[in-house]
Parts: C-alpha cells; structure tokens; sequence
C-alpha cells in the first residue's frame, strides 16, 4: 500500500477515536500510553507484531540484565584454553587457519604473524571442569552456576557496528535495542521505574578511547518510550527529578495535570503516537522522583551483600556500584537492565591494562550472580556476560616488547557466558579449533544468541515485529535460530 494513502487511513481511524471524547479515545490514548484503561496494569504497545504483553510461550526468564564488556574481551586469555596455542607461542600463524578472513586495517594482512600464548594460565573449575582463566578468579568459583558459549561469531570486525550488531540486529544505528524490543513487546511490571535502564562505567586509567553511544541503548524507529533511560554515573542518577525552588509536589502535580489535558487535545486532533509517549514520560518523571532516590539508598544494604561486590560497590559510577544498582532494580520491576563497562580494547594492554579490566569487573559479575541466586532471583532472571567479539591468537605488536603485547580485533571466535533464566548451568556449549580461531563446532551467530535470549522471555523472535516504512522489521532481522543445546 502507498504509504500516504495508510497514513491517511490511519490518521481518520485516530480521528475517529479521538473525537468519541471520553469513551474509545480515552481507552486508544490509554493503551497507547502503556496503561490498561481498564486494570491500570502497565502493558505493551498494540501493533500487528506486539505481543500486548503476553508471550508466545511460557518464559523462563522474566527480566534480563546484561553486562556488557564494549571493547571485545579476549577469549584466549580468559575462557578459551588452548595448548596448541600455548605449544606455538612465538611461531607463525599457519596460513590454514586464515582462509582468506579478512582483519582490521591494524592487522592488515596476516602473513608472518607471531602466536601469542594465554598471559595467565588457565585451571578447571568446579564440578563442570569449565576452563577459566587466573584472570577471573572469582567468576571462577562461579563456573557451576555458568553457562559458557565459546563458539560465537559475528560479521564485525569495529567496535561500534559490532557492538550494535550484538544489541540491535544492525551494523548501521537506527534499529529498535534488545532492551527497547522487550519493552515493546512485553510491556513493565512497574509504574516507578523505567522498564529499560542502562549505566556505563569506564575503569580507570584505561587508554581504551570506546564511547558509549546513545544508539546502544536507543529505540529506533519504535515510540521514543521504548529507549533505554540512562542512569548517571555522578550525582543523582537522573537530571531535573527534583522540583524546583518553590515548587511543592502539589503544584508539580497540577502542573502536570494540565499539560497532560493539553497533550490529549493534541492527540485526538493529529493521533501522533509521540504525544503519547511524551504524557506517560511526564508521569514517569513525576513518580521517578520519589522510586529513584530510594532505589540509589543502599544504606540499608547489609555488608555480607556489599561484600559479595568487591571493595569498589559503594562508589558510584563504578561496574561494582552499577551491578548492584542493577540487582536493586530488577528487584522493583524492571524488564532490562544494559551495564555497559568499556576498556577491553588490549591492542597493546594485555600485561597491564588487561589486569586492571578484570579486577574491576570480576568480582561484581561473580557477585551479582551469587546474590541473584541466594534471593531466588537468578531462576527467572538471565544475566548475560559478554563483548562484541573476541581478540586474535597472534599478537599485536613485538612479541620482543612484554609490556605492550596486544591483541586486535576477531570477529570469527569469542566466549560469552550466561546464566539463571533457563539455561543450562555449568555447561561449555561450542568449541574453536585448537587455535582459538575459528568456532567449528555448534557456531552461534550474534543473531542466533538474540533468538536464544527473545526465546528465553517467551518471545518467538520470528512473530515479535515492527512495521517501518512498509515492511516488518525484528531484532534478529532475517536470520536467527535458537540454540537449542544451551536451554534448560
């Protein structure tokens, strides 16, 4: 159909329902706010591909909080051991395992490339036997509870399109994120809080140069409402929640009263669902005001759970802070939680800058999944661990100059772990081959995990879509399937 001529027909039908006053166009406005005109239950938008809040099956997993690692962490130094790689360190890359892959511009061709062997050696752990790194002690002891998948791989080989390949589907910026689909599709489970909330932290000193794009969290072309609300790293979590000087919640609330007649006239007159959005933002704000300040209290937080975080958890901006925060929150009813924690780009890192990334982010990965599972949590949330892609087993640099060994970037193998939610633990799904270079057993593509993961929430990937500029958009676009062997 033109466009033009569906805009119209839509633009009547709104019109329609928003001059029947109070009856049907309340209700249409109310739905499109994401509040049941009936119950007052928050739900999903209705559209020819949402689920109005009802999955297509039963979900094991009810929320997610994902840790994501930007800067692509290397597999062969923390989850992928290999002794072959450790037997040739120092010796050529056989051109076998190349295949005319192709690199980053920094590597160029692979041709007379060293091997580089693990920095720190690795040990099996727990009853599963999974290999992890000296690196990662704590989310060693963690390794039962864990759910390794080592043989992802995806179609990037930057930073920026594969990190938005991995969270939207797409190389290009524009595409709904995983937090905003599962908002879409599912609705909230709270009226206090945003359904999708995101925190980034950098470790300090680091000379990664990664930056937290606003499209690594955006809703793309679904209502603005969907976007992830980023918490601040400094100061209140969020700007402007406090009423100004002389200003008493009463007044705000009368003031907001009056903009929300105002917006509904709005709507009923041009039906844009943008309007929509911007009077449940407003009451979001308004009742952010209160849920926030006490959400960012952790005094109440006993110091056996502290110390499940590490030594940085009360220092705010921090990944140790953040994935408390994000416990916090999951625990009022948030849907999706995105902890973003750059500096894992070792180009020339690996003997320092390597070692200051996983003390940072070790204990408190280790310790969210330690407290999600002492308060029964971890059954339906699922936390998932992970970067971009993975680093090469050749160095970068002169094997001659132990301080700056470093790895680039390798699109074609890397670990990610998972677990709660649905998942099998203490399972090491995938392999590489005995160079940690390419996944050759059970591969899982970026667009395969995303099927995994909208499984695991009950959603079949294929049936949650968006209709955008004539044809039905999903996360995992064309491609995907789910991986079976992984599902509890």
């Amino acid at each position: 159909m033109d466009p033009r001529i569906e805009h119209r027909l839509r633009l009547t039908r709104r019109t329609f329902l928003g001059r029947t006053g109070t009856g049907l166009g309340m209700a249409a406005l109310a739905g499109l706010m994401g509040r049941d005109p009936v119950k007052g239950a928050i739900i999903a938008e209705a559209g020819q591909g949402s689920l109005r809040g009802r999955p297509h099956q039963i979900p094991k997993a009810k929320r997610v909080i994902y840790l994501f690692q930007n800067g692509a962490p290397t597999h062969v130094d923390l989850f992928d051991y290999k002794p072959k790689l450790q037997a040739l360190h120092g010796k050529p890359l056989p051109d076998e395992y190349v295949g005319g892959r192709r690199f980053s511009t920094m590597t160029g061709k692979t041709d007379g490339k060293l091997l580089l062997a693990p920095v720190e050696p690795f040990h099996q752990r727990g009853q599963s036997g999974a290999w992890v790194s000296q690196f990662l002690p704590h989310i060693a002891r963690q390794a039962d509870d864990l759910c390794f998948v080592k043989s992802l791989h995806t179609d990037s080989v930057n930073h920026a399109p594969g990190i938005s390949l991995m969270l939207s589907g797409a190389e290009i910026p524009g595409r709904p994120t995983l937090g905003a689909w599962l908002t879409y599709g599912l609705g909230s489970d709270t009226e206090n809080l945003p359904a999708f909330v995101v925190m980034t932290s950098v470790s300090k000193g680091t000379s990664c140069g990664q930056i937290f794009y606003d499209f690594y969290w955006g809703s793309g072309f679904l209502p603005s409402r969907y976007q992830g609300v980023k918490f601040r790293g400094s100061g209140e979590p969020v700007l402007y929640l406090g009423n100004p000087a002389g200003i008493d919640p009463a007044t705000r609330r009368a003031q907001l009263d009056d903009l929300a007649e105002l917006n509904a006239l709005k709507f009923r007159e041009q039906g844009d669902p943008e309007t929509a959005a911007r009077i449940a933002q407003y009451e979001m704000a308004f009742r952010m005001q209160t849920s926030v300040p006490e959400l960012a209290d952790i005094s109440s937080e006993p110091k056996s759970v502290l110390d499940l975080y590490g030594p940085s958890v009360k220092e705010q901006g921090t990944f140790a802070y953040n994935c408390l925060m994000a416990r916090r929150l999951i625990e009022r009813g948030v849907r999706c939680v995105q902890v973003m924690h750059a500096g894992w780009d070792q180009h020339n890192s690996l003997t320092t800058e390597l070692y200051t990334q996983c003390r940072d982010t070790d204990q408190p990965s280790a310790g969210l999944v330690a407290d999600l599972k002492q308060r029964g949590l971890l059954e339906d949330t699922l936390v998932i661990w992970g970067g971009e892609f993975g680093r090469t087993p050749f160095i970068q640099g002169s094997l001659d100059d132990r301080k700056r060994w470093g790895r680039d970037h390798h699109p074609y193998a890397f670990t990610s772990w998972m677990a709660g939610g649905g998942v099998k633990a203490g399972l090491s799904y995938g392999e590489t081959d005995d160079l940690g270079m390419n996944a050759v057993k059970d591969p899982v593509h970026v667009h395969d995990l995303q099927a995994t993961l909208l499984h695991l929430m009950g959603i079949d990937h294929q049936r949650l879509t968006y209709r955008f500029q004539g044809r039905d958009f999903r996360l995992t676009d064309v491609h995907g399937k789910i991986v079976e062997g992984i599902l509890g």
